[in-house]
């Protein structure tokens, strides 16, 4: 027989209307009652019934997720965050896939989706803040990423700056002097790549390491053959480097595999850098050290913020800015076996 509503109240001690806040996310209830009833509800094994609950609200249980590239290893695993985030709070995600083309990203945040969604969560490369400006739509929304900053909608990020500053700064730690950079973009929609690369020049200055602006080579996107062909540019130059600092983790594995091509030894030769800790990077050989944001976070305070937006306890604020965890774990790239 189904677990009901009353059945958690009843094993919890509490009113069926205090389970049903914390189902519904409702921020005003004692941490010691959310915990008894989310125990309660585990063990029962509750499901909320979305049906009956839409048609009361008039919601559909459903919010979207929209991201530049599902292919990308970092995006995929951050989904999965997203779904077990939003099933915490009876929710279904829907993902779909803007291919950081502006055009899509409109349409994305114009409403076409309005009566499949309840909310969205969107991390924009091409939008512009006179695109949000713009927007008529009421759907609530969520914005992940560097792109848009002080916007009129809740924002979730990592501070990009400091954390590409302390990916270098671990190369020169380890007694690296001429270190290259992988990821540069002067487009309008490189901002992550401008902010890693201000982090980069920001501790070759502090440290007194000369910045050799020949080190720095740029990719078009973020992807393993962009990475591969930009460490052979760096490879041209006189010295070589001693150390590479990538934006992104997928460009660390093409810059793995043009260094082994090569006969170049990592990290004895040129230790390599990542940043995003996708799975990969755990089983590359050398194991890829890296920047590792807190996906898990990420996703869960993306998800608290879009429902306090759809139960209405987000009326009373401005728009949030959010930065979430991050940190550095050097594995086989950058300090050996």
């Amino acid at each position: 027989m189904r677990t009901t509503l009353r059945d958690v109240a009843e094993l919890a001690q509490v009113s069926p209307k205090t389970v049903s806040n914390v189902v519904n996310g409702y921020i005003h209830v004692r941490k010691e009652t959310r915990e008894r009833v989310e125990q309660a509800i585990a063990e029962l094994n509750y499901r909320p019934n979305l049906s009956a609950r839409s048609l009361r609200q008039g919601r559909t249980g459903v919010i979207a997720l929209a991201v530049p590239e599902l292919d990308q290893p970092y995006f995929a695993e951050l989904a999965r965050h997203f779904v077990a985030a939003a099933a915490g709070h009876g929710l279904t995600v829907l993902v779909d896939q803007t291919e950081g083309a502006r055009d899509r990203e409109r349409l994305v945040i114009g409403g076409i989706r309005d009566q499949l969604i309840d909310g969205l969560v969107l991390s924009p490369l091409a939008l512009t803040a006179a695109d949000l400006d713009e927007r008529t739509d009421a759907t609530p929304m969520v914005l992940l990423g560097e792109r848009i900053h002080h916007g009129p909608a809740d924002h979730v990020v990592i501070d990009n700056v400091r954390a590409a500053r302390e990916a270098t700064e671990h190369l020169i730690s380890l007694g690296r002097k001429r270190i290259g950079a992988i990821g540069s973009q002067k487009v309008a929609a490189g901002v992550t790549a401008r902010l890693r690369l201000r982090g980069y020049q920001q501790a070759l200055k502090s440290a007194g390491v000369s910045a050799d602006k020949n080190l720095v080579a740029s990719a078009t996107r973020f992807h393993r053959a962009d990475g591969a062909e930009a460490m052979e540019l760096l490879l041209a130059q006189k010295p070589l480097p001693d150390a590479v600092f990538c934006f992104s983790d997928l460009l660390a594995l093409g810059a793995l595999r043009t260094l082994a091509s090569h006969g170049i030894r990592v990290p004895d030769d040129i230790a390599v850098m990542g940043f995003d800790d996708i799975e990969d990077g755990r089983f590359s050989t050398p194991t890829l050290s890296t920047i590792s944001p807190d996906k898990e976070q990420l996703a869960a305070q993306s998800i608290e913020l879009l429902n306090a937006q759809l139960n209405g306890s987000a009326a009373d604020r401005g728009p949030q800015e959010v930065y979430t965890n991050y940190e550095l774990i050097a594995r086989e790239s950058t300090i050996g076996r």
